[in-house]
């Protein structure tokens, strides 16, 4: 990725990581690739906003270089310190030797355990500003959006939002903006994001968007640092942060489940006629064969979840335990679900499923048969499905 322009005088100089598939260590699936991005405002004092992973610091001062020479750097904005943003921090330290440093105070607590340094840190937060010239740059406090140093940047000149992992995608492009790329699927990416690595703290994303909305700010452009700038559908996106973070749903079922001999993924077929025979969306996943990534981006605007294991060795099978504990963390509310599944000769695994996120839906009876479901057995699993459905589709 080359340097490129936002407006005149803001460049995005972050990386594009085009080969990268897990993110999170393995939590979050990324089949577009990354990107890390960086911004250079040239003012009186030229100032750099965020840096990039470590290992893309090269592509990040080449960037910068092809502008100015990074040594010019006065200020370094850290918005945030998760090593995807900070990664480069140390480099960029020693090619900017005279620039002061800008973040909250526990990003500089941040930045010292992870690098043993913070450079001439100069803690802000919310109602702070920082005159660089003919811009003045706003401090806004996010913490949990998505990590307690968090905060966006804001300058009123050039009417940017910074954003950091606000409103981020993972899209890796050599485009710069959300109008130059497949809507549906910079929309795709942007819920997949939110699902993945917002949807626990909704609550907070709630809050800290009433009370940037209170301040009334114009804003043409959301710079995130992660995906496309955006400047075309900022109300879109803007309205599905405000839908999600409202525990918001559709009326549609995802059915998940693992199975062992099959008999399993039966019940799970029919449970699935039973509900599109009532006109209801459902998606039916393997989680062994798809994605949690992928799976949690469709559950998080679902108002039915179905969830099937077989039971082995007094327990839900492996994959689908896993599943469920990470899914357990979004604190999601509003939901409705039953379980379901086949044993042997004890058959708690329905139970152990209610058990392990009943935090966060309600459930109704579970249904499980013994080895093979007769076909009496698969058609009850066409009804559960079937009344479930009903049950979604008429409740206000």
């Amino acid at each position: 990725m080359s340097a490129k322009i936002i407006k005149d005088g803001v460049y995005a100089v972050g990386a594009v990581d085009w080969n990268e598939r897990h993110f999170h260590g393995h939590t979050y699936m990324t089949r577009r690739g990354v990107t890390y991005n960086s911004y250079l405002i040239i003012d009186e004092k030229i100032t750099l906003i965020d840096t990039v992973r470590k290992s893309f610091e090269k592509e990040l001062l080449e960037n910068i270089r092809s502008i100015l020479d990074p040594s010019k750097i006065d200020t370094i904005i850290i918005n945030h310190i998760e090593p995807d943003h900070s990664g480069a921090f140390l480099e960029v330290l020693k090619a900017c030797p005279n620039a002061k440093v800008y973040g909250t105070g526990k990003a500089r607590d941040g930045l010292l355990k992870y690098y043993g340094v913070s450079g001439d840190w100069i803690a802000v937060k919310s109602g702070q500003s920082l005159k660089i010239g003919k811009r003045t740059l706003e401090f806004i406090d996010v913490p949990m959006i998505h990590w307690p140093d968090s905060m966006f940047t804001y300058c009123a000149y050039d009417k940017i939002l910074f954003s950091n992992d606000g409103f981020g995608q993972h899209y890796a492009t050599n485009k710069l903006f959300d109008d130059e790329v497949n809507f549906d699927v910079l929309m795709e990416e942007a819920q997949k994001y939110y699902a993945n690595i917002l949807w626990p703290f909704n609550m907070l994303v709630a809050s800290e968007l009433a009370a940037i909305s209170k301040l009334n700010l114009a804003v043409d452009f959301i710079a995130p640092s992660h995906g496309l700038v955006w400047r075309k559908y900022i109300s879109d996106i803007m309205e599905k942060y405000l839908y999600w973070s409202a525990h918001k749903y559709k009326k549609r079922i995802a059915v998940v489940y693992e199975t062992m001999w099959n008999s399993t993924e039966k019940m799970a077929r029919k449970i699935v006629e039973g509900i599109t025979s009532e006109g209801v969306e459902a998606i039916l996943f393997d989680v062994t064969k798809n994605d949690r990534t992928d799976i949690v981006s469709y559950m998080m605007d679902a108002k039915g979840w179905v969830f099937g294991s077989s039971t082995h060795d007094g327990w839900m099978l492996p994959v689908i335990a896993e599943f469920l504990h990470f899914l357990k963390g979004s604190k999601a509310i509003g939901r409705k679900s039953f379980a379901f599944g086949s044993y042997g000769w004890s058959g708690e695994a329905v139970k152990d499923i209610e058990d392990t996120i009943s935090n966060i839906t309600t459930f109704d009876p579970f249904f499980r048969v013994v080895f093979n479901p007769t076909e009496e057995e698969l058609n009850k699993c066409f009804e559960l499905g079937k009344s479930f459905a009903l049950k979604i589709k008429n409740e206000e």
